[in-house]
């Protein structure tokens, strides 16, 4: 063999011997990057699965919420409706006359309020009262109304608020 053709065979194994480096080294890299890339999966499933049961867990707390915001609407409403039917009520028997409302008077003569004379029946401890006219007990009537509405949007209001406040 001339020297020129054992340099070519040295050069030749040597390219060879890279050439197998290089690919057990590429299949050395393939598999480590295989393997990240697994870990990586595992890693990104992991995380997607704990966003979502805890997407999960807020929906069911909200759910709970607004069920929980539902049933006091629903008691607050009928508490409205029964105290606007009182207030109706009360409305028709003052126009009626069937009801009057009075008002205390204060005796400056006597400070005792037991009548001089007695009747056949007994003693009657009482005050004495004026009885108000129909249209202002209807405008007084009108003014609780208004009164007893708003305190039963207030407690709604409030209810609400702890509501929101408890579940955060």
């Amino acid at each position: 063999m001339t020297p020129g053709q054992i340099l070519c065979a040295i050069l030749l194994a040597l390219a060879i011997g890279f050439g197998g480096a290089w690919q057990v080294q590429d299949w050395r890299m393939g598999e480590k990057l295989a393997e990240q890339g697994g870990q990586f999966e595992k890693e990104l499933a992991a995380i997607s699965n704990a966003a979502a049961s805890q997407v999960q867990a807020e929906q069911g707390k909200r759910l709970a919420l607004e069920q929980q915001l539902v049933g006091q609407d629903q008691q607050h409403s009928k508490e409205l409706s029964y105290a606007q039917r009182n207030q109706a009520r009360l409305r028709d028997q003052l126009a009626t006359a069937d009801v009057r409302l009075s008002v205390l008077i204060e005796d400056s003569a006597s400070s005792c309020n037991v009548p001089t004379t007695t009747g056949a029946v007994g003693v009657v401890h009482a005050a004495r009262r004026a009885q108000l006219d129909p249209a202002h007990a209807q405008r007084i009537i009108a003014i609780t109304d208004e009164g007893d509405n708003g305190l039963i949007a207030l407690r709604a209001c409030q209810d609400y608020v702890r509501a929101i406040n408890h579940s955060h």
